[in-house]
C-alpha cells in the first residue's frame, strides 16, 4: 500500500507541475486593463485610420471626411487641426498647374465652415511632401501662397 500511496503523490505532483506550466505559458500574453489604457490603440486594430486622422474635433472630422468624399479622387487624404489648419494629400491625377486653384477652392470651403479666423491650407504631394502652403488672412480677406 505504501507503494500505491507514494505513486499517487508522485502522479499528483507531476499533474500539478504540468497544469502550472500550461497555465503559465498560456497566461503570459494577457494584458491588464491598466496596460491597455496606457498605450494608444494601433491603427487598423480597433479604430480605422480615417477616424484617427481626419480631424481633432468633431467639426474638423466632418469637414475632413467631406473634403475627401467630394474631391472626386483628387484628394487622397485630409485632416483638420484646431479648426484652422487643413492638410490634404493630393492624388497623382492633380497636375502641377491645378494645385493653386485647388488650394484656393479649399480655402473658400474651409472659410465657410470655420468663419472669422485666419486659416492655413497645406497641400502635400502623393508621397506626402509639402508642396504648397496657403494662408488666409481674415482681416484683409487675402490669400498668400508659399
Amino acid at each position: 500500500m505504501s507503494l500505491l500511496q507514494q505513486s499517487r503523490k508522485i502522479l499528483a505532483t507531476l499533474v500539478l507541475i504540468v497544469v502550472l506550466m500550461i497555465t503559465t505559458a498560456c497566461a503570459g500574453g494577457t494584458v491588464s486593463k491598466v496596460d491597455r489604457t496606457a498605450n494608444p490603440p494601433a491603427v487598423g486594430r480597433d479604430v480605422a485610420y480615417a477616424e484617427l486622422e481626419r480631424g481633432n474635433s468633431p467639426k474638423g472630422q466632418t469637414f475632413g471626411n467631406w473634403v475627401v468624399q467630394t474631391s472626386r479622387g483628387l484628394i487622397q487624404d485630409a485632416y483638420v487641426r484646431d479648426n484652422n489648419k487643413l492638410g490634404v494629400v493630393i492624388s497623382p491625377q492633380v497636375r502641377p498647374n491645378e494645385v493653386r486653384p485647388l488650394a484656393k477652392s479649399l480655402v473658400q470651403g474651409f472659410r465657410k465652415n470655420f468663419p472669422n479666423q485666419d486659416l492655413k491650407v497645406l497641400i502635400y504631394s502623393p508621397d506626402k511632401q509639402l508642396i504648397l502652403t496657403t494662408d488666409y488672412d481674415v482681416q484683409t480677406n487675402q490669400i498668400k501662397y508659399s
